[in-house]
């Protein structure tokens, strides 16, 4: 039942929104907004969920009059509400198929930012290494490790022999890690957290 409106007015309201009329249209949005948004507040439980929702099911009725959907206009109330229900239905039955949100720890920010700051520690300790090798023992381990060349190949091209290019490897591997543990386990004796 409308509040301000009489039988005549809902047909003639219907039927002036079907003809263009945006009087008609704000009349109707006056009259159906408090009972769309308490609907929807009942079942959503949610203020700015049923906000929306007023806003959708209004649109999806005027768009449905101007189009001459409602083939009764004495049943507009019955129309809004039953547009109102399915536009609920349909917002509930998509937010229950989200999966839930789980809560972020709130120290993932920094766990990820403390993570680069390692990786970018490491990167530099990795370069200061390399740096104190020969260019020979780079390209070597370069050729090897970046390049993925058998030590024949790197042989080869170097004018060494396969012997020399394993033996010069694996010299130029354990210099470069120790290197690397050396500064980290500095780096740690030197930390105010151990």
């Amino acid at each position: 039942m409308l509040s301000a409106t009489s039988a005549g007015d809902v047909r003639s309201l219907s039927e002036r929104i079907r003809q263009g009329d945006t009087t008609a249209e704000t009349e109707l949005v006056g009259e159906f907004t408090q009972r769309i948004f308490v609907m929807s507040l009942a079942r959503t439980h949610d203020w700015e969920t049923a906000r929306e929702l007023v806003q959708d099911v209004l649109m999806a009725v005027i768009s449905a009059l101007r189009k001459g959907q409602l083939h009764d206009p004495y049943k507009l109330a019955a129309f809004v509400h039953g547009t109102a229900r399915n536009l609920i239905n349909n917002r509930l039955r998509a937010e229950s198929q989200k999966p839930p949100l789980e809560p972020l720890p709130e120290d993932l920010a920094q766990v990820s930012f403390t993570q680069q700051l390692e990786h970018a520690d490491r990167l530099r300790l990795v370069h200061q290494a390399l740096e104190r090798l020969s260019d020979e023992d780079r390209k070597i381990l370069r050729m090897t490790m970046v390049e993925g060349h058998k030590p024949g190949e790197i042989a080869a091209a170097l004018g060494l022999t396969s012997e020399v290019v394993r033996t010069r490897k694996l010299r130029a591997l354990k210099k470069v890690t120790e290197f690397i543990r050396k500064k980290m386990s500095r780096t740690r004796a030197n930390s105010p957290h151990s």
